[in-house]
């Protein structure tokens, strides 16, 4: 019995440290991303960094070395730096957040416009990391840092309650049958991190709520949604439709959602709704 406690301390310290390596250099990808854009330009650095299949919002979900392809280099500078990470168990997906700012004329330019970005990574077969998905919101002024932080990133127990997918599809029902604050009642994370366009993310679930509950018109999914998990982390994307009590549609545009099941259930930790420009 003793034989079998120490094989189980020893496999889960193991995991620990692979995790712990796979966090640190995910996050060093995003930084030597960030780097490149500084030092060459931005239209380079999407493309050394994009996935294949790597997804931007402009604002409907574009191939981004499709979209960077054609485009010319220029001098601006859209400058960014990791503030929050976190990684599945087994090292595969992960996602970092932190704030932006645009210079227009370069470097020595006085900064144009501000926000907060989040970049999906997704280990490659040759163990690199390569963003899948890039979505951001626009705000007031923040700070870039160099300090970065990361959650407990391995839950105890397994993932055996029900996969993140159908977990999220009850989340949707909620919201479009009962009401948007109960789903974010019922599934937001006590830490989650919301993202909504033009303001600051509201940090923690009470903030959360708050914003949340401001909501009062009817929220609708499309049915079919870009559905990505990885162990004990997911991401999901769409689009959404909001409508008033005559049925009216009020706004439109698209969300992200990641998904990370942690003490003993999946739950929200960083939700991102960004409603698309009028016209």
């Amino acid at each position: 019995m003793k034989v079998l406690f120490f094989v189980l301390i020893f496999s889960f310290l193991i995991g620990s440290i692979s995790a712990q390596s796979d966090l640190n250099k995910m996050v060093e990808t995003e930084k030597a991303f960030a780097r490149m854009a500084a030092e060459k330009n931005t239209r380079d650095a999407f493309l050394e960094f994009s996935a294949a299949d790597g997804v931007l919002f402009t604002p409907a979900p574009t191939n981004a070395k499709t979209f960077w392809t054609a485009r010319t280099a220029n001098s601006s500078l859209l400058a960014w730096t990791p503030e929050f990470a976190d990684i599945s168990s087994n090292g595969i997906l992960g996602y970092t957040t932190g704030p932006w700012e645009f210079r227009p004329k370069g470097k020595d330019d006085a900064p144009a416009g501000f926000g907060h970005f989040i970049t999906i990574w997704q280990k490659q077969s040759d163990g690199n990391y390569r963003f899948v998905l890039d979505f951001g919101i626009n705000h007031s002024k923040i700070a870039l840092s160099d300090i970065w932080t990361a959650p407990t990133y391995l839950e105890k127990g397994l993932v055996d309650k029900g996969s993140a997918a159908d977990i999220s599809a009850q989340f949707f029902e909620m919201a479009n049958k009962e009401s948007i604050e109960k789903a974010y009642k019922t599934f937001a994370a006590d830490d989650i991190r919301l993202y909504r366009n033009e303001k600051v993310p509201f940090l923690g679930k009470k903030e959360a709520l708050k914003e949340v509950k401001k909501v009062k018109d009817k929220i609708n999914f499309a049915k079919r949604s870009f559905f990505t998990s990885a162990t004990n982390l997911a991401y999901i994307s769409n689009s959404y439709t909001l409508t008033d009590k005559t049925g009216k549609e009020t706004e439109k545009g698209y969300f992200l959602q990641i998904w990370k099941f942690k003490d003993g259930r999946w739950q929200i930790v960083l939700d991102l709704f960004k409603a698309n420009p009028k016209e």
